[in-house]
């Protein structure tokens, strides 16, 4: 920061882009907006094997997951909004009320300004650059502040933005929690963040002191219930690809599991099977993500200890190298365990039993509202009961985590899993604010009038009736 202290170079950062939104919301149309999504697209192209060799020094994550994880969701994200901007930035038509009668009525979509972008460790490279796809898109300008604690891919971040942005329309600041705070400490036009729902309380009570609009992307525990009529070994695929899918540091990952007595076993058969077929035994397959540090490693054999010392049963793993830890599955869970209350966010996955949904659907219900939920059944009217009582951020049925994959669905949580929602049209609409606009064409209102006498009361009386 060229020896400046970090709060000062930030202010002048946010300065930098709050004297340019009024020529941005002039200059800065469908043409200039595509062209910045093009120059992201050419950018992350160029730098593919420096986002490859960041993320495997920062997670010890393959090439081929963080092809699939990190670079082809932006690079999706990056073509759908070119394809369909075009129509999201044109003004929608609302048709007049009976009081509105003779004028004519449009939506139009407005950047908000400045936004600020907090990313996650956890899918650091898709989760900073994918909401700018959204952000750009709106017509804005954004500050990134990339996780401290994937350092590695912070860092390639701060310098591919750098190479294809002025830093009036996007800048990276780099640093950890009082980066955070002074970032924070200002009036953006709208923050979005990923994180914690602990996290996400405090970025919202900021965002609060200058009537700051948020969009929470936060998680929870997301149940996955797989039910008697099951197709097993399409369950067991999906739950081992959901949940160990970068070693489990997935917002969206399958937490924990109820199965039904009736296919436990022959369940638990094939999903060890996928387990050994997918990354072998013991800690240390090329095939799945590392821990992102040793505290959260700490965190995870925490957890594993405390449940086994209050009862827990181990099924399959458990061991550990370091920052490696194997696909574990653990029965005989009970409330006063940790693992039971906490998210775990890993790759440890307990496993419930249950005969009657009803207490399955009554113990999700009193927990805060998880930002996924699964369920596996070929019985459709059983799978509509589950989805029908419950309420999450989203739902996948007979598959996990791909419904953040798709274009035409929000992306987000409800309540403690989140505010708002991403992606696709949703993204450019969180980053928008739908301005009313109302033209006078040969609007008969002012009949109506004062003073409320003689012909005014009666047209009144008119209506009234008319709408009572």
């Amino acid at each position: 920061m060229d020896g400046a202290k970090p709060s000062d170079a930030i202010s002048a950062a946010f300065a930098a882009q709050r004297a340019k939104v009024e020529e941005r919301r002039l200059q800065f149309g469908l043409t200039e907006r595509r062209a910045a999504l093009d120059k992201l697209a050419r950018a992350i192209r160029q730098h593919e094997a420096a986002i490859i060799a960041a993320l495997q020094q920062d997670f010890g994550k393959p090439e081929a997951e963080t092809i699939l994880s990190e670079i082809l969701p932006v690079m999706q994200e990056i073509r759908h909004t070119s394809r369909h901007l075009r129509r999201w930035m044109k003004p929608k038509r609302a048709l007049p009320s009976l009081a509105t009668f003779g004028t004519s009525a449009q939506v139009v979509a407005q950047p908000r300004g400045v936004c600020l972008i907090v990313a996650p460790w956890n899918y650091p490279f898709n989760l900073c650059l994918g909401p700018l796809v959204s952000c750009l898109a709106a017509g804005n300008s954004a500050i990134l502040k990339p996780s401290e604690m994937t350092p590695a891919t912070s860092a390639l971040i701060a310098r591919l933005i750098a190479d294809v942005f002025p830093p009036d329309l996007v800048t990276v600041i780099e640093g950890g929690k009082d980066v955070s705070q002074a970032l924070l400490a200002l009036p953006f036009d709208h923050i979005f963040f990923t994180g914690s729902p602990a996290v996400g309380r405090i970025v919202m009570a900021a965002a609060a002191k200058h009537l700051t609009s948020v969009t929470l992307e936060l998680g929870g525990k997301s149940p996955t219930i797989v039910g008697r009529d099951a197709n097993i070994e399409q369950a067991a695929k999906w739950i081992l690809f959901g949940k160990f899918v970068n070693a489990g540091q997935t917002c969206i990952a399958p937490d924990h599991l109820f199965v039904h007595r009736a296919v436990k076993d022959d369940f638990l058969t094939a999903l060890r099977a996928e387990i050994a077929k997918a990354y072998g035994s013991g800690a240390a397959s090329p095939h799945l993500a590392k821990i992102v540090n040793d505290q959260h490693a700490a965190r995870l054999t925490g957890l594993l200890a405390d449940a086994k010392a209050k009862g827990a049963r181990l099924l399959s793993g458990g061991n550990a190298q370091g920052r490696a830890i194997e696909p574990t599955l653990i029965e005989a869970i009970t409330p006063e365990m940790e693992i039971d209350r906490e998210e775990i966010f890993g790759p440890i996955l307990p496993v419930m039993t249950y005969d009657d949904i009803e207490p399955v659907l009554a113990r999700i219900n009193a927990r805060p509202k998880p930002l996924a939920l699964y369920v596996f059944d070929r019985d459709q009217a059983r799978v509509q009961h589950i989805l029908d009582a419950t309420t999450s951020g989203g739902a996948g049925v007979n598959l996990t985590v791909m419904q953040y994959t798709h274009d035409g669905l929000p992306f987000g949580g409800v309540n403690n899993s989140g505010i708002g929602a991403a992606h696709g049209e949703y993204g450019f609409r969180a980053f928008s604010h739908e301005r009313a606009v109302l033209r006078n064409r040969f609007s008969l209102l002012t009949l109506i009038f004062p003073p409320y006498e003689g012909r005014t009361r009666r047209l009144i009386d008119l209506a009234k009736r008319f709408l009572g």
